[in-house]
């Protein structure tokens, strides 16, 4: 035996704070949350992109949006608590203005995402699920960003920023807290979370096309294929597969 194990990032403790009962949820928003709720025939099914919702609005999952969501959808607060504490993209405490994430899973881990970590938390001077003092920015460990032929990467407010040093990083940190115009490795300028959260919860920006959409690792095949003249064979071309004995009688 080694004496290692895995170690998972995943948040596995702990309920929607209810010491914190605030919340900035107005009428207005309801009504917004009514509108999500008509997309879908089964009401159930808007439970999500609803907790997003509540998220864009109060910068976290709070107790109010809990109540919200089940008396429009018709479940139990607890059912909606269950999801709400289920998945990790649903912040039981606020997030900062700036959700940044640092993959630390297989790949991204033996590329350097370990050293990015501890360089943010040195940097910010706070732990990984946790928010500065100021609220600009929040930091998490995740668990695969689907991204390893970027890797080491991070996400700010779930945007890629793809092969990232200790330095990059950091310069990354510090544009962020100053408000610098950060845009995406594959993807739209960084506007902040909440926008992000109204955008998942199926409100559109208009910047679902702004920006390069894949990266030169993801395009490599297809550039040696144009290079080189190669595409799929004509369907009309191909010949029928033998017949099986069984198909014969």
């Amino acid at each position: 035996m080694s004496g290692h194990e895995f170690q998972s990032h995943f948040e596995v403790s702990g309920d929607v704070d209810h010491t914190d009962q605030s919340t900035s949820l107005t009428e207005a928003n309801v009504q917004e949350m009514r509108y999500i709720l008509d997309r879908y025939p089964q009401p159930r099914s808007a439970i999500m992109p609803m907790l997003h919702y509540v998220q864009s609005v109060d910068g976290r999952i709070s107790p109010a949006g809990v109540q919200v969501v089940a008396e429009l959808v018709g479940v139990s607060e607890a059912q909606v608590n269950g999801v709400a504490t289920f998945y990790t993209m649903y912040k039981r405490r606020p997030a900062g203005t700036q959700h940044v994430g640092v993959c630390v899973t297989s790949l991204c881990a033996i590329m350097g995402g370990d050293y990015l970590m501890d360089t943010c938390e040195k940097h910010l001077g706070i732990k990984a699920g946790e928010t500065t003092p100021d609220g600009q920015i929040s930091l998490e460990a995740v668990e695969c960003n689907a991204a390893c032929d970027f890797a080491p990467v991070m996400m700010v407010n779930w945007e890629f920023m793809d092969n990232m040093t200790p330095d990059t990083a950091v310069d990354l940190l510090d544009k962020l807290r100053s408000g610098e115009e950060v845009h995406s490795t594959r993807g739209a300028k960084i506007t902040s979370w909440k926008e992000a959260e109204r955008v998942l919860a199926g409100f559109p920006d208009g910047r679902a096309d702004e920006g390069p959409t894949a990266g030169h690792a993801s395009l490599t095949g297809l550039n040696i294929a144009r290079e080189r003249g190669w595409g799929a064979p004509d369907p009309a071309s191909i010949p029928a597969p033998e017949p099986k004995p069984e198909e014969q009688k």
